[in-house]
């Protein structure tokens, strides 16, 4: 069977907006780890607007969060920031104030015991490549077959200082021991840049979203994704928080089972506390979901979700990297 799963660099201009609604929800929860948060960021051509949903009782400093994670993103020029941000809905905020989700939605959670990380071998595969394309704006993707490389593609735009950038060496290192062939075979079936050189890129060239990136964030294209996206949003929205748990338990009944593939399937209504569904498919085998408390003010303090730390998520995927509900 051919897979093929993609990632982006740090410097792409999607990851930049998922880092910076990140940054912004992880300067509220350190004053205030009751915050509620949905900010969303957009980025593109000298312009970065930020809008959403706030309710905290700290203050933070939206645009200078927003233009330092531009240069931490590998940026030198000057850009402006908007900020167009109101308080959460007061009817929103009643159903969560009762320890009801903040919205509905399905999420999905996933692990397998093809890789260390649980994760499909292409989705491994071209995050490595990603971090090897440092602070800059790129593309990786990877084609496996039987759990071999069969193709490899990057776009890395070569501008400024590429001192961080380490393709060659990420490909020797980790993609060659998964390749039926040595090291010239391997360059046969890497396309680099195969539209020609690229020195414009991040948002002088192209707009950036927060949640754009969803099969990045996820499990890759191959694995069903189910609610939205996480960046951006405290933990009372169970797009994240059930997202990251249905991983955890996916973990768990993983070892437990010494299963191949584990899928969870949980749902939610706006308002209610506890999942509609909840169900876990092994080695496609389904059952219900039994000894975990399901509600989300319980996952929150299961999870440990009401501290700063989700900027990390965004960067290279928010599983498989060794978080809480990864282990």
């Amino acid at each position: 069977m051919l897979r093929t799963a993609e990632a982006v660099s740090i410097g792409h201009p999607d990851k930049i907006c998922d880092q910076i609604s990140d940054a912004i929800l992880d300067a509220c929860l350190k004053d205030d780890p009751k915050s509620r948060v949905a900010i969303e960021t957009m980025g593109g051509h000298g312009i970065i607007s930020i809008t959403g949903e706030l309710t905290t009782k700290t203050y933070v400093n939206m645009r200078e969060i927003a233009q330092q994670i531009y240069r931490d993103c590998g940026n030198n020029d000057q850009i402006g920031v908007n900020v167009n941000v109101v308080e959460q809905s007061p009817e929103i905020a009643g159903g969560v104030d009762m320890e009801g989700a903040g919205d509905q939605g399905i999420m999905v959670g996933y692990a397998t015991s093809e890789t260390p990380e649980m994760l499909p071998l292409e989705v491994v595969l071209s995050r490595k490549l990603a971090k090897a394309m440092g602070r800059h704006d790129g593309k990786s993707q990877v084609t496996v077959k039987d759990g071999k490389v069969v193709k490899v593609l990057t776009s890395l735009c070569s501008s400024g200082d590429m001192s961080d950038v380490t393709l060659e060496e990420t490909m020797k290192n980790e993609i060659l021991p998964h390749f039926d062939g040595d090291w010239e075979a391997l360059k046969k079936v890497w396309l680099q840049n195969p539209n020609g050189e690229w020195t414009i890129g991040g948002f002088t060239a192209d707009t950036g979203l927060t949640g754009r990136k969803l099969a990045v964030d996820n499990y890759g294209p191959n694995i069903p994704v189910g609610g939205g996206c996480f960046s951006g949003k405290d933990a009372t929205k169970v797009d994240r928080s059930a997202a990251y748990m249905a991983r955890k338990i996916a973990v768990d009944y993983l070892k437990k089972r010494k299963a191949k593939e584990v899928f969870v399937h949980i749902a939610y209504a706006i308002g209610v506390a506890e999942p509609l569904m909840a169900v876990v498919d092994i080695d496609g085998v389904q059952e219900e979901i039994k000894g975990y408390d399901l509600k989300p003010k319980a996952i929150i303090e299961f999870l440990d979700l009401r501290r700063p730390q989700f900027r990390e998520t965004a960067k290279y995927g928010h599983f498989g990297n060794g978080f809480t509900w990864d282990r």
